[in-house]
């Protein structure tokens, strides 16, 4: 899904869970090659120009999401949570530490040792004493305690990408991705719904297969005339 239709769907998706017109619901979906800078982001952490990101197809966006400098495309699944932390826990530190914990359970059952690095965010691999490597970036916006944007989990991601920027604006750390680790192709549906199950474990969240027609008709509801949902499951598509 175009980056750009995709945060078009999550704003519209943040306005009717404000209003209580959606449940809680988590977006899943990988992208054509794009690069996001967040609100706290470097413009020189890009580091190719205009004209080189138009010879190689790469869109760039910047974003009101945290975190700086990031990288998507094909083989990364992108997962986007709308939820409601007010009627959760009222915590973005213990939510950031939940995405991640997630991530990390789902890629350790792949035999991968996962981590999360005191003071940077995301999940981190790497064995004792080498330099980590990051498996998976994490930015999110809130408002009004509705959470947007979410977190990036590099399952066969061409990782060449990467060289394009200084990746979350650390440099000297390198992406990896969970094939290169496993040296073996890996579906991004099957993780996804690995992550899924691990984030409703995480969250305490009921987590149920997401209908795009229902969705779609729940936000005509909305926009042509709020409708009032009292639903507390989470809805996940892919």
């Amino acid at each position: 899904m175009e980056y750009g239709a995709a945060r078009a769907l999550e704003g519209r998706l943040v306005a009717a869970r404000k209003a209580s017109a959606v449940p809680d619901v988590l977006l899943l979906c990988e992208h054509p090659h794009v690069i996001t800078q967040g609100r706290n982001g470097r413009r020189e952490h890009l580091l190719a120009s205009p004209r080189v990101l138009a010879q190689m197809g790469v869109a760039y966006f910047e974003t009101n999401r945290g975190g700086d400098i990031t990288y998507h495309g094909p083989g990364q699944l992108v997962g986007y949570p709308i939820l409601d932390l007010s009627e959760i826990r009222r915590d973005v530190g213990w939510y950031i530490q939940n995405l991640e914990e997630a991530m990390i359970r789902a890629t350790r059952e792949y035999g991968i040792r996962a981590v999360r690095l005191q003071g940077k965010t995301g999940v981190w691999v790497g064995d004792e004493g080498a330099p980590e490597e990051k498996l998976a970036a994490i930015g999110v916006h809130l408002s009004r305690w509705v959470t947007s944007h979410g977190f990036a989990y590099n399952v066969a991601t061409d990782l060449r990408y990467f060289d394009l920027i200084v990746p979350c604006g650390l440099a000297g750390r390198k992406a990896t991705s969970l094939e290169k680790l496993t040296g073996r192709q890996v579906s991004v549906r099957e993780v996804a719904a690995r992550v899924t199950e691990r984030l409703g474990e995480t969250l305490g969240l009921e987590m149920r297969p997401g209908k795009p027609e229902e969705l779609a008709e729940r936000l005509r509801e909305f926009e042509n005339g709020p409708a009032k949902t009292g639903a507390r499951e989470v809805a996940a598509m892919a």
